[in-house]
């Protein structure tokens, strides 16, 4: 994968204004209508936020079986996406390996639903 240049420098206050939670998946399912291999998620945040639907491009180190349980980090702030025939809430989060596949970001450890990155 190419390298990246660094994105401009931000002040703390933009950083606070993405709002990065953490979520439990609840449900997981093949996104077949997608354009380029997908996973439809329903995650977890807790009150207040509830339920949020994301799609996600993880299909080459995820199956849908093997995510319901597992906590992951997500944009929750951004405005809703139509991509194809699914409304995606949510942004879930990773980080291309070295073929440029999406390895989702998580916790390492069992932490509260809702709780904010900073």
């Amino acid at each position: 994968m190419a390298e990246q240049e660094m994105s401009e420098t931000i002040g703390f206050d933009d950083f606070l204004k993405v709002d990065i939670r953490v979520g439990t998946i609840v449900e997981a399912e093949a996104f077949p209508e997608a354009r380029k291999p997908a996973i439809k998620l329903k995650i977890d945040f807790g009150a207040p936020l509830g339920i949020k639907k994301s799609s996600a491009q993880i299909t080459r180190h995820y199956a849908p079986a093997d995510l319901t349980g597992q906590q992951v980090l997500a944009v929750v702030n951004f405005p809703p996406r139509q991509i194809g025939p699914f409304m995606s809430e949510v942004l879930t989060l990773g980080i291309p390996d070295a073929d440029g596949e999406v390895v989702l970001i998580r916790p390492d450890l069992s932490v509260p639903k809702g709780g904010r990155l900073y």
